[in-house]
Formats: structure tokens, sequence, C-alpha cells
């Protein structure tokens, strides 16, 4: 009887701008204050890049890089990198093809993911069933955004909440029951309107009217997304548990999506889990969109300990959400 692949996470690399945005830099910009801002997100600082002719491939290649050093292989071992990513360097060749040529991956097939903030999810969700389909040995999985680059530091709404980053895994074969156990992933069309970027595609190609309209920036009503994400990323994150037969006892860290903490508090408290095994970094980061969850294993990595088991859990624009559990390989 041939023994079940899994797709475990067997290194990871993590990228952030040097530049700091602190809240007291936003103050200066437009209307708001540090108090505001921390009690009702959570944020303290964001990195943004700001080097000129720099995208988010920039911010993929030194995680890759990173990656791929402490796992001890050279890039060409690379079978295929997934970027998930919402603010790709161009529309075409895609944000992994140019992160492929910048860490000299000349043997990977790589392909661009988009699905918002649950962006990695989704693609780890890809990189796992390559892995378990038997016919890849190693597949790179990045969440990296620069979402400096599609907010408007006018709109105090928006400008407060995103930051640059870059995270990345690399997804190998296993045989010892480690790795992604189970996924449950989810997708609504209808909550558009609610999270968007109106211009720039092929609905409305760029013009000097979107342009001045300012149409080619994050466009999102608050109130109606916290409540589809508080739902839905509380609910998939009981209903992985439940359809494990786990409890909030079983799991070592949640490591959520950093778009709000009270967000996140929620999904802790619907998972019964205590504040201690919920990993936090949105005060120095942000929310960097699909860079968030990566950014926390990076962060957290000294305290993994083999045979933990985690639940991503994400909610984005789209609307998009999902979770995903692992149990951790090294």
């Amino acid at each position: 009887m041939n023994q079940k692949i899994r797709a475990a996470i067997t290194a990871l690399g993590g990228y952030v701008p040097e530049q700091k945005l602190t809240n007291a830099d936003l103050e200066k910009m437009v209307e708001t204050n540090d108090e505001w801002i921390r009690a009702r997100t959570g944020i303290e600082e964001r990195r943004i890049l700001t080097e000129p002719g720099k995208g988010t491939s920039d911010l993929c290649a030194p995680a890759v890089k990173e990656l791929c050093e402490k796992r001890g292989i050279g890039p060409d071992e690379i079978d295929g990198l997934i970027v998930g990513t919402v603010t790709p360097d161009m529309f075409f060749p895609s944000t992994a093809n140019l992160v492929c040529d910048k860490v000299g991956a000349k043997n990977a097939w790589s392909f661009d993911l988009a699905a918002a903030c649950s962006g990695f999810i989704y693609s780890l969700t890809v990189g796992a069933a390559m892995i378990e389909c038997g016919r890849y040995k190693k597949v790179v999985v990045v969440g990296a955004d620069k979402m400096s680059s599609i907010v408007d530091f006018s709109d105090r709404t928006t400008c407060i909440l995103f930051g640059d980053g870059a995270g990345a895994v690399l997804l190998e074969p296993n045989f010892d029951g480690y790795g992604i156990m189970d996924t449950i992933i989810r997708s609504d069309g209808s909550g558009a309107p609610h999270l968007h970027m109106k211009a720039g595609g092929s609905l409305r190609p760029s013009s000097y009217e979107t342009v001045a309209g300012k149409e080619h920036y994050i466009y999102q009503e608050g109130p109606a997304v916290f409540k589809f994400a508080v739902k839905g990323m509380a609910d998939v994150s009981a209903e992985i548990l439940e359809r494990n037969n786990l409890t909030g006892d079983d799991i070592a860290w949640l490591v959520p999506h950093q778009a709000n903490k009270r967000i996140v508090d929620a999904t802790a408290n619907r998972m019964g889990l205590t504040r201690d095994k919920v990993m936090i970094n949105i005060q120095r980061y942000g929310n960097t969109t699909s860079a968030t969850i990566p950014l926390c294993l990076w962060d957290w990595e000294s305290q993994l300990k083999k045979g933990d088991n985690l639940v991503f859990a994400a909610f984005g624009g789209g609307f998009t959400w999902g979770a995903t559990l692992v149990r951790w390989a090294y």
C-alpha cells in the first residue's frame, strides 16, 4: 500500500522593507491619531517600499533566497513557484516569473494567484496539491504585496491599514504524517462592491478619467467587510477543527490574517483559544494582504515545534476566505 504523500513546510523566508510609516507619520498626512488607529486596528507602524523602480517581485526575491539558504538548496532545485498577490509588478509576465529570474530558479514553472488577503492560503492549497500528486518535489509558495502602490494616502479610512512585505514557504513531500492536513477555501463574488479596485482591468481600462477619479486605489466599505470577515474567518476555523475532531486544546497556534485585531480576537474566541496561542504582529507591519500569514510564521519560527498543530485563517476581498490545518514538520 502506498503511503499518503503530504506537503510539508520545510523552510521559511521573509522580507519587509526598512522604511517605517508610523501612526505619528500618518497624523501629519491625514486627520487621524495614534490612539484612534491602535484602538480600532492594533497597528502602530507599517513598512513601505519607497525605492523607485521596485515592485512586489523585489519583496519576494529576498524571502525566497533566505528560504533556499536555510534549507541548503540551490534555487535551480525549485520545481515550481506560486506568488499570491494582488499587486503584481505588471499584468504580465507574472510576478512569479520575475521572481524566478531574480533568484535563479531556472527550472521552475511559475504563476501568480489572486485571492486578495486569502492569497497565501489559496496558493498554499494549490502548491500542496502539486506535491501530493507526486509529480513535484519542491514547490515554493510566496505571499507578497506592495500595498502602498494601491493605497490612497489621502484616504484616512484605508491608508492607516496597509503595509508592504513578503513571506515564503518551501513545500516538500512528507510520508510521516506531517504537513498540510486539511484545507477549507471559499469565495463569494457578490462581496465585490464592498472591497475592490475599480479601474485598471479590462472592465475599466486605465484612462485620464480613471486616474483623475482615483479609481486605481483600494475601495473599502469597512463596516460591511468587517461583518463578513468576522463571520467568514471564524466559521471556517471552527469548521476545520470540527472536521478533524480537534478542539482548541489540540491547537498550538492560530496563525490569522492580520487585518484587524478585533477580527483575530473573534476567530480565536470561536475556536476556544487563549490569547497566548495567537500569532499577532499587526502592530509592526499592518495588513500586508497576502504576506501576513507567512510573515507570522517567519517571526515565530523559533517557537514552532515538530508536531505542533497550526490553523491558518484568512479573509479577503472578493470575498475569499479559508482555513488550513498544518502539522508542523520540523
